[in-house]
């Protein structure tokens, strides 16, 4: 088994969410095991009229690991859409998932398309793109970056699965 954690973690409004469900489905149809998307949308309260501050995405942080430590014990490898905003939040994740491997993936593009996408979307706070694109955690040292501004999700899903599979 190749189980490990594909850690996608970028601002608001990179794609995220997008390449996880290609790479999902990529993964499977070249015959690999099978992979569940962990997404911190399904863990945040996300409103048009509230701000997502650094403390409440700690605050769900541990539920993101049991939820991926759930799957890898069952035998699935995982996918994990995040938004890391700070050093604590990233090493409780990687001090919780540390007997996998975890592959890091910083997913970005130009600011000015992440304030597009977000207007367009209408589902997010406006000015969360920019704030989580300014704060993101790390700036640097990942296995792979990708600009979403370049590829489609179906072609960064599949460079994903070339570097790591």
């Amino acid at each position: 088994m190749n189980q490990q954690v594909i850690l996608l973690n970028g601002p608001s409004s990179s794609g995220k969410s997008s390449m996880s469900k290609s790479l999902q489905k990529l993964i499977s149809d070249k015959g690999h095991e099978n992979y569940e998307v962990i997404s911190i949308d399904d863990f945040m309260k996300i409103s048009t009229k509230e701000k997502i501050y650094e403390d409440d995405v700690f605050e769900i942080s541990e539920d993101i690991c049991k939820c991926a430590l759930k799957s890898l014990e069952k035998g699935c490898g995982v996918i994990i859409d995040h938004v890391i905003t700070s050093e604590r939040i990233f090493n409780q994740l990687t001090e919780n998932l540390s007997f996998y491997p975890i592959r890091t993936v910083h997913v970005t593009c130009p600011l000015e398309i992440l304030k597009r996408r977000e207007l367009l979307r209408g589902d997010r706070c406006i000015g969360s793109a920019e704030s989580s694109f300014e704060y993101l955690f790390p700036k640097e040292g990942y296995d792979l970056v990708i600009d979403s501004s370049k590829n489609s999700s179906d072609e960064n899903a599949e460079l994903i699965l070339n570097m790591f599979f």
